[in-house]
């Protein structure tokens, strides 16, 4: 019985570890905000940046992590001029995220995430922590899902194998 019951924790916990390749509709439909204050989708946002390798990374100006995460993306950043990078914002003002990419020099596309972490956009890729990475390889596949900020060699390396 104990070989059943282990045998079946097993199973369950290999399909429920299973990478995610696409994003849903309701994220691809999700507005967000442009630095110009005017709505985006996600998926034209995508669009923009079709046969690149992009790294996405979810962060906010109040987030500690995400400020401490910072050098290391910033060499990230420069190693690979050729990828593009999309920061996603938490902040749960525009003007707190506008100062915060001023503040801490954030390059890349900008854009603010509407209802902030826990809201519509969050729970449709399965926002649990930030400073969270996505890298998408060139035909606009997830390589990587859910990276965070202790994960940079996994980062570089999936950069590496997207290319």
């Amino acid at each position: 019985m104990k070989k059943i019951l282990a045998t079946l924790a097993l199973g369950l916990s290999l399909t429920s570890c299973e990478a995610q390749t696409e994003f849903s509709k309701e994220s691809l439909t999700a507005k967000l905000t442009t630095i110009d204050n005017k709505d985006i989708s996600f998926e034209e946002i995508l669009k923009q940046n079709e046969g690149k390798v992009v790294v996405i990374e979810v962060w906010a100006s109040w987030c500690s992590d995400c400020v401490k995460a910072m050098p290391q993306i910033k060499e990230i950043k420069a190693k690979y001029p050729d990828v593009a990078f999309v920061n996603l914002s938490c902040d749960k003002t525009f003007d707190a995220w506008k100062s915060g990419i001023e503040k801490h020099e954030v390059s890349g596309d900008n854009f603010l995430i509407k209802d902030g972490m826990k809201g519509e956009f969050g729970k449709s890729i399965k926002l649990d922590w930030i400073p969270r990475f996505i890298v998408l390889d060139k035909k606009g596949n997830i390589a990587l899902f859910r990276a965070i900020e202790k994960d940079f060699d996994l980062i570089k390396e999936t950069i590496e194998k997207a290319k």
